[in-house]
């Protein structure tokens, strides 16, 4: 019988196959059928810096430039009050979570300033959360913002929060750093138990008619794994901690691939709410199966199997593969 089991964050899991940050965390009963279907943790939705800050929003040094532009900014907000169910609520669905079912509740919490943060983290640790996990998501608009700057910032914000907490801590990211490995690395030495790899931004519509911009939904699927495939493939066993990958993974095969990469686990969401939470038994009925049939005995084994340093060709990650396919377009056209 093939050993499924995985450790992420410290946290021993009955497989790598986990459920990101969605609404599906929102209610206790789609949490169980989660459960039920085999997911072996939980991210829950984020509470947003947003809605503990509200309208007294106090950005840190680094971010502050701008912030004239905040109150017009705030009509593209919803109702921060309700959005969700607030921070308090949040809290309380943490509670519930944890007397529902036995599998590890992972908090979130999306932003970027200090504000209330460190505070929250420390709730929701008392809530009965097993992890947090730190989803940083700040688009840097002002051009007199360096890099160096922002990043600076991110390291001290894991620094604080991680000194407040005793339970693991996860950074989740954008791929959008021009040295990430060494970005990462510095993640790990402020504090962060593990990476997440990546935040997808959702990216605005513009609407010509109305002259307004609009948000727009387009869930994920298998091709935009290859991004975080990649880096965790790139990053495995060079910097040291724990992988996630989270955007992409729609089947066995996908978490398979995430595996092999260098993954501890694969967070998926889209799928599970396009197909529904019992969907999750597939994929991990679909995976057992696989690696049965390609003889391994257990994750652990595959583990990394396919990262950079584990493959034949490593420079198959880098620039090389790029020109092979350019290579492989001209030969198809010539």
């Amino acid at each position: 019988m093939v050993d499924l089991r995985t450790n992420y964050l410290g946290l021993q899991l009955r497989n790598p196959l986990i459920a990101s940050a969605s609404p599906l965390s929102k209610k206790a009963d789609t949490v169980r059928q989660l459960e039920d279907a085999g997911v072996s943790a939980i991210v829950m939705y984020s509470l947003f810096e947003e809605q503990i800050q509200n309208e007294a929003r106090a950005l840190d040094h680094y971010l502050t430039r701008g912030s004239e532009s905040f109150a017009e900014a705030l009509s593209y907000f919803p109702d921060l009050g309700n959005y969700n169910v607030g921070p308090k609520g949040y809290l309380d669905q943490i509670h519930e979570l944890k007397s529902s079912v036995d599998i590890p509740i992972i908090g979130s919490l999306n932003g970027i300033s200090e504000g209330g943060w460190i505070e929250y983290a420390k709730l929701i640790q008392q809530a009965g959360a097993d992890a947090l996990e730190l989803n940083i998501y700040y688009l840097p608009t002002d051009p007199t913002l360096t890099s160096q700057e922002l990043e600076k910032s991110y390291v001290e914000l894991v620094k604080k929060v991680k000194s407040s907490l005793r339970i693991p801590l996860a950074v989740k990211l954008s791929p959008y750093f021009s040295a990430l490995p060494n970005f990462a690395k510095q993640l790990v030495e402020a504090g962060a138990d593990g990476l997440v790899l990546f935040n997808r931004f959702y990216q605005p519509d513009l609407d010509v008619e109305e002259m307004v911009v609009k948000p727009d939904l387009n869930f994920s699927n298998s091709s935009h794994l290859r991004l975080p495939l990649r880096w965790t493939a790139i990053m495995y066993d060079r910097i040291k901690t724990d992988f996630a990958i989270s955007g992409g993974i729609h089947s066995a095969t996908d978490l398979v691939k995430a595996v092999m990469a260098g993954a501890n686990v694969g967070a998926v969401a889209a799928v599970l709410i396009e197909r529904g939470p019992q969907y999750a038994a597939t994929i991990l009925q679909q995976f057992e199966r696989w690696l049965s049939d390609h003889e391994y005995d257990s994750v652990s084994m595959m583990l990394g199997a396919m990262s950079q340093k584990a493959v034949a060709e490593p420079a198959a990650f880098e620039r090389a593969n790029y020109m092979k396919i350019l290579q492989s377009l001209d030969d198809s056209i010539l």
